[in-house]
């Protein structure tokens, strides 16, 4: 089965709260990247808030985004 995103909510800066396909909810913590290239704008907490589920992961306007596998793998 391929695992998708289906929702994305803030859980608590920086953490997200995702909802998968398979309706499992996990924490993923963006605090391991927000140092790393593109990441960095993500520090700011008004874009970090613009993250939106699209086309099965998530993303901001400026095109950071994540691996589905990655947030389902790393999401607690």
């Amino acid at each position: 089965m391929r695992i998708y995103v289906k929702s994305v909510e803030i859980f608590e800066f920086p953490k997200l709260s995702i909802t998968f396909n398979t309706d499992e909810k996990k924490i993923f913590d963006v605090s391991p990247y927000l140092d790393k290239g593109i990441f960095t704008e993500l520090q700011n907490q008004d874009y970090f808030k613009q993250v939106k589920a699209t086309n099965g992961t998530i993303e901001w306007p400026n095109g950071q985004d994540f691996c589905p596998d990655t947030l389902y793998i790393k999401g607690r």
